[in-house]
């Protein structure tokens, strides 16, 4: 397990975006060129690591998981500087990466095929599961220490050997993880980290004809691209895309308890995730309190540099994400549509040197606008009201994306007709849209995933063949019927 040792020709400095003069480091970039010898690695490490038993595999996660528990606060300060997110939020995506450890860990044990009654005497049938070799995986920025653990940890346990391309503006915590795994136990050759672009790297990687499968988590126009590359020379692809993430208020929901949800799962992380809450659709008898309470909570919100304490809000990824996402507010604006709160860039006193921008809410929102169908991917809510539970379903599926989604109600009745007619791979009731956990299923369908489901035991299959196998263990020549 290594960083490609192979000649680069591009550096890339690593900055916080907090503050661009806290510079993390310089960090050489791979290019196309590296992708065979590293390719090669791969293959030579297979041979022998899809033959140490499936448990081992998994103890070496395990491992994993225990470093990354002792380091966790090490391990947040370095993810706060690189990519901003408040300390809390980083130790927590730490954690959460140590969970996903330990739950593929023990898919070592888990890991297995079926057996079925035989129509043929003397004839067992079973089914079991193989790695596939070298296999891919490219992770976006936002999750920088989480997202290469729920892909590479997987791809380990069930005997691939893994090339591993982080986002370019956070491939420190990649390379971390990276050395934990090593650290752990895990043989050379088996994890290699290739820091590089997209159109460079990630797309001799996708093109590679021995990378049997490919897992990318970005924007929906890559990722779409990714798969359709991908097929055409029959690869595996499983690609987690954008969010345009519903809340849906009923009348008879607590109205505080939605607007703290509503505020957390917009602001925190900045607005950040893919399964962030950008919508509010919410019943016309409610609206104005609901909003007046999301106001206040915005309001309340303390922006700046997430490595100091008491901070709520940190800043955008860069100086392009935040142009994009004051690009929507702007945007918003010159449809002539209202704003509650915020809308600002701000860069005054300890902001100066950051990308930083007001907790933002436009209401009266209609379902048509911009802001209302795109993923902002920033601290950004539009308020859209609504009449009836069906006109929210018919918002809240009217955009092309399908993610995430969440129903504040209580109603029983109302929750469960919403749960079942939602067109959302996701749905919580009565909390926010966004989280996860390593024992269910994640991911989303039609414009937000396609090719599979990431965590669980999904995530592991995506990463194995299934093969079945008829044993006719007498070894006597039969009739039989052939079907």
């Amino acid at each position: 397990m290594s960083t490609s040792s192979a000649p680069r020709t591009r550096v890339v400095v690593d900055v916080n975006p907090a503050d661009t003069t806290d510079v993390l480091g310089e960090v050489h970039q791979a290019t196309a060129a590296d992708v065979e010898p590293a390719v090669a690695r791969a293959k030579g490490a297979f041979e022998k690591w899809r033959d140490v038993p499936a448990p081992e595999r998994g103890r070496v996660l395990g491992r994993a998981a225990a470093i990354t528990r002792a380091r966790a606060d090490e391990l947040a300060r370095l993810l706060t500087r690189e990519e901003g997110k408040t300390l809390a939020d980083a130790r927590g995506e730490i954690i959460r990466g140590a969970v996903l450890f330990e739950w593929f860990a023990g898919e070592g044990f888990r890991m297995g095929g079926r057996t079925r009654p035989s129509e043929m005497p003397s004839t067992l049938l079973f089914s079991l599961r193989q790695p596939l070799g070298v296999v891919a995986v490219i992770t976006p920025w936002n999750f920088p220490w989480a997202e290469p653990v729920w892909k590479a940890g997987p791809a380990i346990v069930a005997g691939n050997a893994v090339i591993l391309k982080p986002a370019t503006l956070t491939p420190l915590l990649a390379q971390r993880c990276a050395d934990i795994l090593r650290e752990a136990g895990l043989p050379d050759g088996v994890l290699q980290v290739l820091p590089g672009s997209g159109a460079d790297v990630g797309d001799a990687l996708v093109d590679h004809p021995d990378v049997r499968a490919i897992s990318f988590t970005g924007s929906s126009a890559v990722g779409g691209d990714v798969y359709a590359r991908a097929a055409r020379r029959i690869a595996k692809v499983t690609c987690e895309m954008g969010g345009k993430n519903a809340v849906v208020v009923m009348p008879d929901a607590d109205l505080d308890v939605a607007a703290a949800g509503i505020a957390s799962g917009t602001f925190g992380s900045t607005g950040q995730r893919c399964t962030a809450t950008s919508l509010c659709v919410a019943h016309r008898d409610i609206v104005k309190g609901l909003t007046e309470r999301i106001v206040a909570h915005a309001k309340k919100l303390r922006i700046g540099n997430g490595l100091e304490s008491g901070i709520d809000l940190g800043p955008l990824v860069d100086a392009h994400q935040l142009s994009s996402v004051l690009g929507y507010i702007e945007g918003a604006r010159r449809e002539g549509l209202q704003l509650a709160t915020g809308g600002r860039r701000v860069s005054d006193g300890a902001c100066e040197r950051g990308f930083f921008v007001e907790p933002t809410v436009f209401i009266d929102v209609p379902p048509s606008a911009r802001i209302a169908q795109e993923e902002v991917f920033g601290p950004v809510l539009a308020m859209i009201q609504v009449g009836s539970l069906d006109e929210a379903l018919a918002v809240t599926n009217g955009v092309r994306y399908g993610l995430s989604s969440s129903i504040y109600a209580s109603d029983a009745s109302a929750i469960m007709r919403f749960i079942d007619r939602v067109e959302v791979g996701m749905v919580h009731v009565n909390s926010p849209t966004v989280g996860g956990e390593a024992q269910i299923p994640f991911g989303g369908i039609k414009w937000s995933g396609v090719g599979g489901r990431e965590m669980a035991e999904e995530g592991l299959e995506f990463f194995t063949e299934l093969k079945s196998v008829f044993f006719d263990y007498t070894g006597r020549a039969r009739d039989s019927k052939i079907y």
